[in-house]
């Protein structure tokens, strides 16, 4: 597949490709959401700092250097409110997404999901799916709304579950229309 545009804009939003300038913004995006993120995946509970932002961005970097993944911060107005990813797979890729949880409920997240499912079909995907905690409703809603089928479900290693997570993953899937 080909490498996708590093900026998508629509309505009040748009996805950028992350830059090493945007340490301090997701740094603060993700400490500000406290347990609202942490309660869901591990990377955020106790604290992110500099240095996991830092990380963070290079991992990014050379995902899209490699095609491994392509990762891009959500913005409003400027401002990074979240981010949406897109990993490679055998014929297909998968999805990623969170939010700051100030500007959770205005289906941003669908819409940029709904950005980067339209450009992996154009760039030649098989298939997009979507997986999450089958406790997290809210992350579930996004593949329902949109039209993918829950696929099957996966059991996870309850060893370092994060608080509000059930140990089984919901796996969507939507097929090249």
């Amino acid at each position: 597949m080909e490498t996708p545009a590093e900026t998508f804009a629509r309505d009040e939003f748009s996805l950028t490709r992350w830059t090493f300038a945007d340490a301090g913004a997701v740094r603060a995006a993700v400490s500000g959401s406290g347990a609202h993120l942490a309660d869901w995946v591990p990377w955020a509970a106790g604290g992110y700092t500099d240095e996991d932002a830092a990380a963070f961005l290079r991992l990014t970097r050379e995902n899209w250097e490699t095609g491994r993944a392509y990762e891009w911060a959500i913005r409003v107005d400027g401002s990074l409110v979240g981010a949406v990813g897109v990993m490679t797979r055998d014929g297909g890729v998968e999805i990623g997404y969170w939010l700051a949880r100030a500007f959770t409920g205005r289906g941003l997240v669908t819409r940029a999901v709904t950005l980067a499912v339209d450009d992996a079909f154009r760039r030649g995907a098989e298939y997009v799916e979507i997986r999450h905690d089958e406790a997290n409703v809210r992350s579930g809603a996004v593949p329902a709304r949109l039209g993918f089928s829950m696929v099957r479900k996966e059991s996870e290693d309850s060893g370092d579950l994060p608080p509000m997570c059930a140990g089984v993953k919901q796996v969507w899937r939507k097929e090249r229309p």
